[in-house]
């Protein structure tokens, strides 16, 4: 069972400097500090959007302070925890999805300051590194960033890191495609144009079990797709649809002590409602039981991080596009 502790708005309302945010990424530091990142301007993929970040301890609002930006847009910030001393922020920098690039900081003061941005990858187009979720080091000592592209038809990949995510081995892609179950809907979601063409699977959550490594994709075919490696996430099996619908938009799980918690909105259909948000349970990555719905009702309720800190989830997620809300759980 899971109770409840806490629900609350990462940013200080009177103090928000902008009309619009949106994919949040957060984690916790040994001191309790949860740092919550996101990017925010006048509207997605406009070129005065930048990354954000709050600083607060749990259960507590603080003042957004601009990390990063220029004259291009800023998209999807990643945090990780390379070591206590040193943490590193990836985001996406460029005004067109297709061709946007990975940019990277490091913090070696828990986030108070950041080097300079460089290319994750120098000279890369589309976007290598994480996309949108959290990268997880596996039992090999090797870090998976979940990626995707959206050149063309939507697929998705791990970029692998053996020395702390200094150099990157890219993954053979995982496609899927379904013939006659696709409609590129637009139903006033406040998302980037761009995006409504799009036709595939992208923006992969991982996790390993004692079968190897696996991942959920948001897709545009109204259901959540599992694709499973054997090889450390260097190959995927042939991906396969689960038990949960998925209204193509961002998911994200984690795993503790043999169950997979994932968060997402329960709604089929491409470019459906982006409500309710809901916590799920699963002792097999096919199968889900709902734990809590965490947001219901007129509004958007979406893009979640979900992170676990021993028997604590942590669960950051868009709350109408307003605001960023933190929710924390405790595994009983």
């Amino acid at each position: 069972m899971l109770k409840r502790d806490f629900h609350v708005m990462a940013a200080k309302e009177s103090k928000i400097a902008f009309n619009m945010c949106h994919a949040s990424n957060l984690i916790k530091l040994d001191d309790g500090t949860i740092i919550t990142v996101f990017f925010a301007g006048s509207h997605e993929g406009n070129s005065d959007t930048s990354i954000y970040m709050c600083r607060a301890k749990a259960g507590e609002s603080s003042e957004p302070v601009k990390i990063a930006g220029s004259d291009e847009a800023h998209w999807n910030p990643v945090l990780f925890a390379v070591s206590d001393e040193e943490l590193v922020l990836f985001y996406k920098v460029g005004n067109i999805i297709a061709t946007w690039r990975t940019m990277i900081v490091r913090s070696y003061d828990r986030g108070l300051t950041w080097s300079e941005p460089r290319e994750l990858v120098p000279g890369d187009i589309g976007g290598r590194g994480p996309v949108r979720n959290k990268p997880v080091r596996i039992s090999s000592g090797a870090i998976l960033c979940p990626g995707s592209l959206e050149n063309g038809p939507w697929r998705a990949f791990l970029d692998i890191s053996y020395d702390n995510l200094r150099t990157l081995e890219k993954s053979a892609e995982i496609s899927y495609q379904e013939e006659g179950n696709f409609s590129p809907l637009n139903k006033g979601i406040e998302v980037s144009e761009q995006s409504f063409s799009g036709k595939g699977v992208i923006q992969p959550t991982i996790w390993e079990d004692d079968k190897g490594v696996h991942v959920l994709l948001r897709s545009t075919y109204g259901k959540v797709i599992r694709a499973d490696s054997t090889d450390g996430g260097r190959t995927f099996l042939k991906p396969y649809p689960v038990n949960m619908d998925n209204n193509n938009s961002g998911l994200d799980a984690v795993y503790v002590n043999g169950k997979l918690y994932l968060v997402c909105n329960p709604v089929g259909g491409n470019w459906a409602d982006r409500t309710p948000l809901t916590l799920f349970s699963s002792d097999d990555g096919i199968n889900f039981k709902e734990e809590s719905v965490l947001a219901k009702g007129a509004g958007e309720f979406s893009y979640p991080c979900i992170r676990a800190y021993d028997k604590e989830l942590y669960i950051s997620y868009t709350y109408s596009r307003k605001n960023i809300a933190i929710d924390k759980f405790t595994i009983n």
